[in-house]
């Protein structure tokens, strides 16, 4: 594949388009597209998702089945300390990773393919080419997860009838939503979303009750759990245990990028959503899990991964309230949590499609994808996704669990790749910006962890990688000796993304493993802001909440 067939036909903005698609564009190149003041709030999209969406979007892979399912049998691994440093690690990660991708996501809010594009254009082809079918793998695989999750959550009420039946009943309602497009898509999400979070809100606060023996029937708690079982359930390799299942958990939060071009204002609403995801991860994914860790030990032979739990609900949230003696609220709990699961079914069948689509539309999967109806909705794409989730039946499998886990860490190593690649693009991008003496003040949106953390990202991401092969390889349940049908369980998310990145470059000969930072086309597809005019409108901004209400100052501050 030629790397011109890597990026998109350029620029809607640019006044000056240059005839010239390929990357290597020299360093003395001076015609470049600028977004005036006019253009900085005017830049909208066909779709007109609004922000509202896209903070709520920004969160929907996460709060999803990783957290609120998932999280069991994580919890028996690594025991309540260890899953909080686990997500804490991953979080911090994360969001040096949401901050990078704004900054790349608005200076390219135009060009198609988004991570994989990025990495194509800044990195190498070969990369793009590989995150691209890797993400769109992932998705693909996360649909039938989601699904098979949802027969688990049903056991809750009824073991005995056919999972199969659910699962049917589930992946219609998924496509049905779907087939309304991404206005549809959104507005389902939005209401999914609000529901979880209302959902987590009101068991932070009913747990921490039960905790201090204001409600249910068990007394006062307090962190007895953290003491007795104790706070680690493995030491060291526990906590490393935990690490991809966090990473899945939080996956999708970078999906509000991947729809940049969907948004009504990406300036606005990418920085947004990247500001909230700190704040995020400590309310609802730090404090929940704390709180979990608070009521269920991680001995307990009801969580998922115990080996005992069959018939039992699958989710920590419901044992902790259950547990308790509480009678109704775990059935709210669980419902919502099958609400949740639901969603992120529904935003894996949206991003499966759209990313298979926006692949044909590069030349890296076949043209006849690159199609979509009247209502923007890319059916032929649809249909790709619809197949896959044909594998959800797989649910009526007697060991559900085993599929889940490996369904879940091929999803989680997938995330790893795609946030190590969005880290590399930024800190290449930020490099040929040096080179070429471009100024970080031309770009309407600057990380806020800045190119170091970048740098510190892909440092963790490694760090992942290499001590998940260590504890697939030496898992617990083999006595410290190698498994190989552990490993390949749990770590052939890296042999995929492998084949995919040493197909590219054997099709295509092409063995240079990075574009020379002089060579990085930035013209092309980038908007470069005017510094004054962003600076004007910095300072009006400020103004206007100097000399409004103290609400909006605080609204401004904290999202």
């Amino acid at each position: 594949m030629s790397p011109s067939n890597i990026h998109d036909q350029g620029s809607d903005t640019s006044s000056t388009s240059r005839e010239d698609k390929s990357f290597k564009t020299g360093p003395k190149v001076t015609t470049v597209p600028t977004i005036e003041k006019g253009e900085i709030e005017n830049v909208k999209k066909k779709s007109g998702l609004s922000s509202r969406h896209v903070a709520l979007i920004a969160i929907s892979g996460g709060l999803g089945t990783g957290l609120l399912v998932g999280s069991g049998s994580v919890l028996s691994l690594g025991g309540p300390a260890g899953l909080l440093i686990a997500y804490a690690i991953v979080g911090a990660m994360l969001f040096a990773t949401m901050s990078a991708a704004g900054e790349l996501a608005v200076a390219y809010s135009s060009l198609s393919g988004g991570f994989n594009a990025y990495a194509a254009k800044l990195v190498d082809p070969s990369l793009g080419f590989a995150v691209a079918w890797s993400y769109a793998v992932n998705w693909f695989t996360v649909l039938p997860l989601e699904m098979v999750t949802a027969s688990m959550t049903i056991r809750f009420w009824n073991s005995d009838t056919n999972p199969d039946i659910f699962v049917a009943v589930f992946l219609g309602f998924v496509l049905l939503i779907n087939f309304f497009g991404a206005k549809g898509y959104a507005e389902a999400e939005f209401w999914f979303n609000l529901a979880k979070v209302l959902m987590i809100l009101g068991f932070i606060v009913l747990g921490l009750i039960i905790d201090t023996g204001r409600a249910g029937d068990i007394g006062y708690v307090g962190a007895k759990y953290f003491i007795n079982p104790g706070p680690f359930a493995n030491g060291f390799k526990g906590v490393c245990a935990c690490f991809i299942a966090s990473a899945f958990s939080l996956g999708g939060t970078e999906f509000a990028v991947l729809s940049a071009s969907s948004f009504a204002n990406p300036r606005k609403a990418i920085p947004t959503a990247t500001k909230q995801v700190f704040y995020r991860l400590l309310f609802f994914y730090f404090l929940s899990i704390f709180v979990v860790g608070l009521l269920v030990p991680f001995d307990s032979d009801r969580l998922m991964g115990s080996g005992h739990n069959n018939g039992a609900p699958v989710s920590p949230y419901v044992i902790a309230i259950e547990s308790a003696g509480i009678k109704v609220v775990p059935h709210i709990i669980n419902a919502v949590i099958l609400i949740a699961v639901l969603s992120v079914g529904n935003s894996a069948f949206y991003s499966s499609s759209r990313t298979f689509y926006s692949l044909a539309q590069q030349g890296f999967a076949p043209k006849w994808f690159d199609y979509v109806d009247r209502n923007d909705r890319p059916l032929r794409a649809m249909l790709v996704s619809g197949i896959f989730g044909l594998f959800s039946f797989i649910a009526a499998y007697e060991n559900q669990e085993l599929i889940f886990t490996w369904l879940l860490s091929l999803s989680g190593l997938s995330t790893i790749f795609t946030w190590c690649t969005i880290c590399l693009s930024h800190v290449r991008f930020r490099a040929a910006l040096k080179y070429q003496g471009f100024s970080i003040k031309e770009l309407g949106y600057v990380s806020i962890a800045g190119v170091y953390g970048s740098y510190f990202a892909i440092f963790l991401d490694i760090f992942i990688l290499v001590v998940h092969f260590w504890v697939s390889l030496f898992p617990f349940h083999n006595d410290g000796k190698p498994s190989a049908v552990s490993f390949f369980q749990n770590y052939s998310g890296i042999f995929t993304f492998l084949s995919f990145y040493f197909g590219h470059k054997i099709y295509t000969r092409n063995w240079s493993f990075f574009i020379k930072a002089e060579e990085v086309d930035l013209v092309t597809d980038r908007k470069i802001f005017d510094p004054e005019v962003l600076k004007q409108e910095n300072e009006e901004s400020k103004e206007k909440l100097r000399k409004g209400p103290i609400f909006n100052r605080v609204l401004d501050f904290w999202c």
